[in-house]
């Protein structure tokens, strides 16, 4: 079966920086836009010290228009350019039938840079925000895209997760030649950081809740065993190299235990594993092949996929007791299911005439909803805000990341330059 077998930026920056750098990042390809996205303009931001080594303002705008919330303006389509908000002339702006404008300053240090941005409500002709933030030599980006967070916040009432990571899979070549390679990088595909290196494949990696950490599947034996690896240090432990199939790892919300799958014992089976003892504990035990576990946000249950009633499906297991219950009726094949940050949605794969597509199922009601238009869909990962899933795909002969909104209405792709890209994990905030 196919699924089945400030100070605070300074701190992230830091994290990552033990990392070996890749030379080709991921780009983005908007495929379908919003809508119902809101106009927005960021005008390019003055700089003062001479040319930067990158353009925050589209950093800003990528972020923005990526989202589906936004849809920014063109450049070439603003009658000005102010970088304060004391010279915003707000007819204009409406007149562009612009609802937000976002304008600003980067100002070069001895030490790094400084941002003064500020976010003005066009109809209302106010200022919602108006905030200096600065960040070091290296940090242009990352303060860019907090800057991002704290415009989309404002605007939508949700937080934003463009200072998140991702991590991913790559593959190149075949056979003997073949090289695999864990990478993380920034949610935009930018600043991309090679974690492991391998001959042999690499699955299923994981963020812990505090992002520092990424479990892992790895054959560099030639048998699967699960790691953990301290993103940062590099520094990594061995958890399970039992016989057979050991998969699937999946943090506990609060970091202690990883859910697993094991087929020590006979069939695959879901198991959990306190990280700081070693102590397993058997979560079912059937016939059928039981794997794919996800933990549910308050960690009082998980999703797992079964096919004990004849083919794949997605079941719900609580630990207060009582049988695991079956949770998708639609079509049959349901797998790879992840619970909303807020819980009260199921993402998963769907398989529908069309192939196999990253689907939302609403828990209460069990309405099934086709999100994705590509036919190869897998590995889907919700960001911490609840507004985006990415996915494993297929682009002609390519393995790509693909990403789409929880409504469906707007999406992108993430190719890579380094072959077959699979496995996206999305990291939870980081702060």
């Amino acid at each position: 079966m196919k699924a089945l077998m400030t100070t605070w930026l300074s701190a992230v920056l830091l994290m990552f920086g033990a990392l070996a750098h890749a030379q080709d990042d991921l780009t983005i390809e908007i495929t379908r836009g919003s809508d119902r996205a809101t106009p927005i303009a960021i005008v390019p931001f003055a700089a003062d010290g001479g040319e930067l080594p990158e353009d925050v303002a589209q950093i800003i705008s990528d972020d923005l228009q990526r989202s589906g919330y936004f849809e920014p303006l063109p450049r070439d389509a603003m009658y000005d350019r102010p970088s304060s908000g004391d010279e915003v002339r707000y007819g204009q702006w409406s007149a562009l039938d612009v609802r937000y404008l976002v304008v600003g300053q980067v100002s070069r240090g001895n030490d790094g840079y400084r941002i003064r941005y500020e976010l003005m409500d066009v109809s209302g002709q106010r200022r919602m925000i108006g905030e200096n933030v600065t960040g070091g030599a290296n940090e242009l980006r990352a303060v860019a895209h907090f800057v991002s967070d704290q415009i989309f916040e404002a605007i939508t009432g949700i937080r934003g997760a463009f200072s998140t990571r991702i991590a991913y899979v790559t593959a190149q070549g075949t056979g003997d030649d073949a090289q695999f390679a864990l990478y993380v990088a920034d949610a935009d595909g930018h600043n991309s950081q090679q974690v492991l290196n391998s001959r042999e494949p690499i699955l299923s990696p994981a963020w812990s809740p505090d992002g520092r950490r990424l479990a892992y599947v790895s054959f560099e034996t030639e048998r699967p065993a699960i790691y953990v690896q301290d993103v940062n240090t590099g520094q990594r432990t061995r958890l399970t190299s039992f016989d057979g199939i050991n998969g699937a790892p999946a943090w506990s919300p609060d970091g202690r235990r990883l859910a697993m799958t094991l087929s020590k014992d006979g069939q695959p089976d879901i198991y959990i594993m306190d990280v700081g003892s070693r102590n397993l504990e058997r979560i079912t035990n059937s016939s059928s092949i039981d794997t794919e576990p996800s933990w549910a946000p308050d960690g009082r249950s998980l999703v797992f996929t079964s096919d004990r009633s004849g083919g794949p499906q997605i079941y719900r297991y609580s630990f207060g007791g009582g049988e695991a219950e079956r949770l998708t009726f639609t079509g049959n094949y349901n797998a790879r299911g992840r619970i909303s940050p807020d819980g009260e949605t199921l993402f998963l794969i769907h398989r529908s005439n069309n192939g196999y597509q990253v689907a939302r199922q609403d828990l209460d009601s069990g309405r099934l909803v086709v999100l994705s238009d590509s036919r190869g869909d897998e590995s889907p990962s919700v960001a911490p805000n609840g507004t985006m899933v990415i996915f494993a795909t297929q682009q002609g002969n390519s393995g790509v990341l693909g990403a789409v909104s929880a409504d469906g209405r707007a999406s992108y792709r993430l190719p890579s330059a380094r072959g077959d890209v699979r496995e996206p994990a999305w990291s939870p905030f980081l702060n």
